[in-house]
Formats: C-alpha cells, sequence, structure tokens
C-alpha cells in the first residue's frame, strides 16, 4: 500500500522540474536534476513510489527465483546433494521473503529517501495540459495545477500489452504484477508468451509447485531477441522440469468461468480455455499474459503539447523529447522505448538530470573530457540478464543484430563446460558463451553467455563494449582462476587460433 501522503504545501504550484511518475528512473533523474544545483523537484506519483522494478518486476521476481537457482545447484553438488534430494521449496516461506523484499507493498521508505534528499512527492494521476503545466487529481477528486519553471520529465513505465484476442480481456488473464506477487500458487497454468518475463515466471511457478505448466509462444524459439542458442538451452532445461513448451502457436480464443476481481496473485475465478490456432484447447486455473508491454503515454495529456497521445515517446541522446520543442520535456525509462530495463532507466535519468541541471543554469552539458553529454554510449552496452535455469547474460549485439547494422562480424563461441571454474561449480555444468567482433576496428561489439552464475560475467562485457576495448588489450585482462571468467581467455584464444591458421580455403 502506499505510504502517507509527503508533506507538501497544498498551496504550492512551482517546482523546477516536475517528474510525471515516481519509478526508479523518476528518482533517479530528479535526484540528478537537483543534487548539485540550485533546482527543486517534485514527483508526481498515483501508485507506489519506486515503481513497477520495485514491486511488480526485477525485485519480487529476483527474490521467487533465487531460491530455486540455489535449490538446483544444490542438487547437482555432491555433498549437498544427498541432502536436498526429494525435497522441494518451502513455499510460505519464499513468498514470506518475497514480501519482505517488496516492503509488503508499502513505500513509505522510499518516500522518506525521496523527502531526505530534498524532492517532493505528491499523490495523485498527473497529466500534461500545456507547455511545463501539469494537472494532478487526488484519488479523492481533488486537482491541482503546477507549473515547471524549466522542465517536466515523463517517467510513466509500461504495462503488460493484452493482444486483442477474442474474450482474452474479459477473462481478466494474470499480468507480470500477479505473478510477480502470487499468494495462491495454481495447479495448471499456461504461460502465453517466450520473451523473458515467460520464460522467467515459468522457471519459478514449476519451483513453486505448478503441476501442469504449459508455455505458449509464437515464435520457433524461445527469448527470440538474443542468441539462438540461449533460447534453445533455457528450453531445454525447462522441458528436462516438466514444462510443456508450444512453440509456433497463437492464442485465438479466451473463455473462462466465473470471471471476476480477487486480487493480485489470486485465481481470477474459474478454468481458462485457451484456443489455439492449430485448433487445440488448453485447460488451465490460470493464465498469466507475458506478450510485451505497453508505454502508459495514453492519458497523460501529451496531446496538449502537440504529441500524439499513447505509444513510445521518441527522444533524442539527451531523452529529450524530439516532437515538442525549446527541451522543455524529457522521457526516461519504458516510456522512450529504447531498452525497457530499469537499469537503463536509471542510466537515461542520470545523463537526463545532469543535462536539466545544466541547461537551467544556462550551461552547455558536457562531461568530464568536455563532450556532449550523451546515452548513445551506454545503450551500445544495454545489459541484461534473464534469471532462468540456465542464465542468460548479453551485453551489446548479437550476431544478427550487428550484421543488419552493417558490421563485418567475426564471432567466437565456447562450451563453457569446458572450463575448470564451472566443473567447481557441478560437473554436469551446461553453458555456453559467444563474442561478437566488429573485424573494421577489432572490438568487441556483442557478448552472450548462458549457464549458472554468468550473470557476474555481463558488467566486463559491457564494459569491454562501451569502451570499445580492442582484442589486443583484452588479450591482457588476466582472468582468474578457476572462475567462469576464464570463458574470456578461452573466447580470445578461439579468434586468436583461427587467426593464425589463415583464411579457410
Amino acid at each position: 500500500m502506499a505510504g502517507k501522503a509527503a508533506s507538501v504545501d497544498p498551496d504550492r504550484s512551482e517546482w523546477d522540474v516536475i517528474v510525471l511518475g515516481g519509478a526508479a528512473a523518476g528518482e533517479n533523474v530528479a535526484q540528478y536534476a537537483t543534487q548539485f544545483s540550485d533546482l527543486d523537484a517534485v514527483i508526481v506519483e498515483a501508485e507506489l513510489v519506486g515503481g513497477e522494478c520495485s514491486y511488480w518486476a526485477c525485485m519480487p521476481s529476483k527474490a521467487l527465483l533465487r531460491p530455486a537457482d540455489v535449490l538446483t545447484n544444490g542438487r547437482h553438488v555432491p555433498g549437498v546433494s544427498s541432502l536436498v534430494a526429494g525435497r522441494g521449496l518451502d513455499v510460505p516461506a519464499v513468498l514470506a521473503r518475497r514480501d519482505t523484499v517488496v516492503n509488503g507493498l508499502d513505500d513509505a521508505s522510499q518516500v522518506k529517501w525521496a523527502l531526505d534528499t530534498g524532492i517532493d512527492v505528491i499523490r495523485g494521476y498527473g497529466r500534461l495540459t500545456g507547455e511545463r503545466t501539469v494537472e494532478v487529481v487526488t484519488a479523492a477528486g481533488d486537482s491541482r495545477t503546477l507549473t515547471a519553471r524549466h522542465t517536466v520529465v515523463i517517467d510513466t513505465g509500461s504495462c503488460t500489452t493484452v493482444p486483442p484476442v477474442p474474450g482474452l480481456a474479459e477473462a481478466g488473464a494474470w499480468t507480470s504484477r500477479d505473478v510477480t506477487n502470487v499468494h495462491e500458487v495454481p495447479r495448471r497454468v499456461v504461460v502465453y508468451g517466450g520473451g523473458v518475463v515467460a520464460c522467467e515466471a515459468a522457471t519459478w511457478l514449476r519451483a513453486l509447485g505448478v503441476e501442469e505448466l504449459t508455455v505458449v509462444y509464437r515464435s520457433p524459439d524461445l527469448l527470440a531477441r538474443f542468441e539462438p542458442f540461449a533460447g534453445r538451452m533455457v528450453a531445454d532445461q525447462l522441458r528436462d522440469a516438466g514444462v510443456r513448451l508450444l512453440p509456433g502457436r497463437s492464442a485465438v480464443e479466451v473463455r473462462r468461468a466465473d470471471p471476476r476481481g480477487t486480487g493480485v496473485g489470486l485465481p481470477h475465478g474459474g478454468e481458462v480455455t485457451l484456443r489455439l490456432d492449430d485448433g487445440a484447447a488448453l485447460v488451465a486455473d490460470e493464465l498469466v499474459l507475458a506478450t510485451g508491454r505497453t508505454p502508459n503515454t495514453q492519458d497523460i495529456g501529451l496531446s496538449s503539447v502537440g504529441c500524439p497521445d499513447g505509444g513510445f515517446l521518441a527522444v533524442d541522446d539527451q531523452q529529450a523529447v524530439r516532437a515538442v520543442s525549446g527541451s522543455w520535456l524529457y522521457a526516461i525509462g519504458d516510456v522512450c522505448g529504447r531498452a525497457l530495463l530499469t537499469h537503463m532507466g536509471k542510466y537515461q535519468a542520470r545523463i537526463a538530470g545532469e543535462v536539466i541541471a545544466a541547461r537551467a543554469a544556462g550551461r552547455r552539458p558536457t562531461d568530464a573530457d568536455d563532450e556532449p553529454l550523451s546515452v548513445a554510449a551506454g545503450h551500445r552496452g544495454s545489459p541484461q540478464v534473464t534469471f532462468t535455469q540456465p542464465e542468460v547474460g548479453s551485453a551489446g549485439m548479437t550476431e544478427r543484430q550487428a550484421r543488419e547494422a552493417g558490421v563485418d562480424v567475426e564471432t567466437a563461441e565456447y562450451d563453457m563446460a569446458g572450463l575448470a571454474g564451472t566443473f567447481v561449480m557441478r560437473e554436469d555444468y551446461v553453458g555456453r558463451a559467444k563474442l561478437v567482433v566488429d573485424r573494421a576496428t577489432d572490438t568487441v561489439v556483442g557478448a552472450t553467455f548462458v549457464g549458472s552464475g554468468v550473470a557476474d560475467l555481463v558488467h566486463s562485457a559491457t564494459t569491454a563494449v562501451v569502451a570499445r576495448l580492442p582484442l589486443s588489450v583484452l588479450w591482457h585482462v588476466v582472468p582468474s582462476y578457476p572462475t567462469a571468467s576464464e570463458v574470456w581467455l578461452r573466447l580470445l584464444e578461439t579468434v586468436r587460433t583461427r587467426r593464425a591458421a589463415g583464411p579457410t580455403p
């Protein structure tokens, strides 16, 4: 639940910076715009300060996935496996830990952080009504008009996309909010989608005890935006865990017996029947939608400043909205569609906050090297970790993306089971790594790792991609032994050996 309203003078109407939406990125932009300047800022939030990641996405999902990961790895380590053989998770304890991680859906501590940092918070739904003006409507129906002296920043996030399938909207299917805040584990579940949310949700639902779990997805492979081997390896593990996978299928109709609003994380009615385009009918106790994200921009007053209502907002490399002149309107996080990842939204917020402060002071926004502040370098890396079994970590471009961008590509792959560090983790380790190299610059433009514990490899890959480190330099970055980071050495050796052998006849 939302903490009590912040102590803001009800008659006050002006701030330097108004942030629509109090998710993690919104908090960051307010902080960075004000901490080294004379500016003040207010966050306008109708739900929980901290946003989707803190309460309904990143944090609760990882709280559900971590116990499953520990148990699975324990089953494959002699000396531990005998202790956990035949045992499952303590589900009430896992859910209780999840509730602790999300602070019982109470944002009082995050509101306190904002106030202690000098950022004001107003409870209510904010909409643009014109240049630098925002109307806020409270839950009680009261309204007030705010004016920004310098800047308005949009950080209203995104929500689960509901495909136009007959009967789907009426069925009250679970969204990502329900599945991360599950309170009653259904016996039969269908997950509709094949991306990150679908794969992670399938992983923890099966671990929590869902007996019949089916994943339906339109593409031939899971995790279609990643290197192809990533989706195939995750699919293999899900099948081994007893999950039924139905690739290349789409829903054509959904019917539910007695749909009703039971609350987040509880079954939303009776049995659900999902009819597929191949004629099959799946019956479950709950349907989980993992069908992409839609930006929350339909009802925030964009038309009042000359933008269409709805859709992603195109921004420049300082996060200013391109369609609005005067550099007073910015968009960060999911709404700009550049990378729907919390850490990338927070990165955009840090850059935008510094840009806002500099422009308000009449200065040119530059970095320590007197180069224009820009998110371009950070977006070259765009790191991401999918906490499935096995984990999938990536940075930069896939081989396909690089080729589509016109890069002269060279690749190297390595079976991570061949490393001493992974053998120590577990004798039956399953994993793979791949580098995508730009021949013209001899730099890494992309990297993908699949396997237990690979999340810790992603930052080194991000560093290599963002800094455009030549392979000749990476050769001298010595990995610790015995760890999974030794895969860097093996990948570089693969490239050097191939080059030494000369062109293939």
